[in-house]
């Protein structure tokens, strides 16, 4: 007898759904447990009752943890693209090469040469030590 005749397809159908819930489900808890240790207004004692309740009663726990601190788990990940972002543009600067007082000059040199106007070297100039 083959595999196809004894595994119907709507016992495969099935099973890859029980194997996608259980990855979403793997993938729910790590972000959980990840949110948790990156909560800055949390304490260590709270952290830990967090992991002991998650790890005690997973289901429910994620669950109450969801509820409770939905809201800061974005405010949470917002945060670390934001300060990813900011470490980028950082490097991107530096590796670049450009600097503030070698802008500054240049601008200057062109104030003196009359291509811009005093008030947008003062708008360019607050624009690059912002």
């Amino acid at each position: 007898m083959t595999l196809a005749s004894s595994y119907p397809l709507l016992d495969l159908f099935w099973t890859i759904l029980f194997f996608f819930v259980f990855f979403l489900w793997i993938f729910l808890l790590i972000q959980v447990i990840i949110d948790i240790f990156r909560s800055h207004d949390m304490g260590g004692f709270a952290k830990a009752m967090w992991v002991l309740f998650i790890i005690i009663l997973p289901f429910l726990g994620v669950l109450v943890y969801l509820i409770a601190r939905g809201g800061k788990m974005h405010e949470h990940q917002l945060q670390a693209a934001k300060d990813q972002q900011q470490a980028f543009n950082s490097y991107v600067k530096e590796a670049a090469g450009t600097n503030s007082a070698d802008e500054l000059a240049k601008l200057a040199d062109l104030k003196d040469k009359g291509v811009i106007t005093n008030e947008e070297f003062e708008a360019q100039k607050a624009k690059l030590l912002s």
